[in-house]
């Protein structure tokens, strides 16, 4: 009885213990650094060396590690999620931007801006699987959830390259507006938003069942008592479920919030100065800004679709990852 009474106690004790809190991993751009925050209790609780001009940022699936594109290191930093001890760096081209891993987290497809090439690097053996040659000064990397289709944008070409990851080809490639930036799925893989900074425009492409991408509309946004060029749309996320669009739209200060089914903006929540780019916690409750100029980020609430509060972080922020 009484061992009966000990593991009841200890199991109700483990119930009983706090959750694990998750992390946002915010880039420095300028510092250098990374800046660790409690997404619980939405407190800085650690800020380390990243390497030299620090950007795109991203996780490994089981969220042990953290990929950072170290750009004038011209290669990928990784750390320990945890202890954040750096762990032997990933090959890269010159000046790496952005880039995304796939499901597995085998495969890191980086972006690599000065020699107009994605880098196809394996996370395992710490090797180039292969380079393929894009456009000029590509940036935005997305990955279809069936993880058969890597899209490169090109900011000087202007065009969204779409790879095959069986071999490694561009097998098309889709005309958008001016210097674009990011690429994002749905989570069904029917839809493709590619972001245009200087076209002041989202692409949208339907996406057939083999892969194949048509564009069908462009979103335009306006502020009032906001010039148009400063509505420079950057990083994008779109809800698992599919309904929401926010997109960071730069020195306006502004997200927009879009309609994803019937394109429509709905809202603008003003956030930090240069906003960049976002990120949804895992559970999809908030979403968070990198505002370069004010150096903070701000903790948009979804539901309500309303900034919550703001958080001091490094010197220019840049990216920014989360885990659980």
């Amino acid at each position: 009885m009484k061992l009966k009474a000990l593991l009841l106690t200890s199991a109700l004790a483990l119930a009983a213990g706090p959750a694990l809190a998750g992390k946002a991993f915010v880039t420095n751009e300028r510092g250098n650094t990374i800046t660790v925050i409690d997404t619980e209790t939405w407190e800085v609780t650690d800020e380390f060396f990243a390497g030299n001009r620090p950007r795109g940022i991203t996780a490994s699936p089981d969220g042990t590690k953290i990929y950072v594109c170290a750009s004038d290191d011209n290669l990928v930093r990784v750390f320990d999620s945890e202890t954040y001890e750096e762990l032997p760096s990933l090959p890269s081209g010159p000046d790496p931007e952005l880039f995304i891993i796939e499901p597995s987290g085998k495969r890191l497809y980086i972006a690599n801006e000065d020699d107009n090439l994605v880098t196809v690097t394996d996370t395992e053996s710490r090797t180039v699987l292969a380079e393929v040659p894009v456009g000029v000064e590509p940036e935005g990397m997305g990955m279809s959830p069936d993880a058969k289709w890597v899209v490169n944008t090109s900011e000087t070409t202007n065009m969204a390259h779409f790879i095959s990851t069986e071999d490694y080809e561009i097998k098309h490639n889709i005309l958008v507006d001016q210097r674009p930036r990011y690429a994002q799925y749905t989570a069904d893989g029917t839809r493709l938003f590619v972001t245009s900074e200087i076209g002041g425009t989202v692409s949208v492409m339907d996406i057939a069942e083999d892969g194949t991408p048509t564009l069908v509309q462009k979103i335009t946004f306006e502020v009032p008592n906001v010039q148009p060029e400063w509505l420079q749309p950057v990083g994008a996320k779109v809800t698992s479920d599919g309904t929401r669009l926010f997109v960071a739209l730069g020195p306006s200060n502004r997200v927009a919030v879009v309609d994803a089914q019937s394109l429509e903006v709905l809202d603008y929540i003003l956030v930090g100065q240069r906003v960049w780019q976002l990120d949804f916690t895992p559970d999809e409750k908030y979403l968070l800004t990198t505002n370069g100029n004010s150096n903070d980020i701000t903790v948009i609430d979804v539901a309500k679709e309303e900034a919550v509060r703001s958080i001091q972080v490094g010197d220019q922020p840049w990216g920014v990852v989360t885990i659980e």
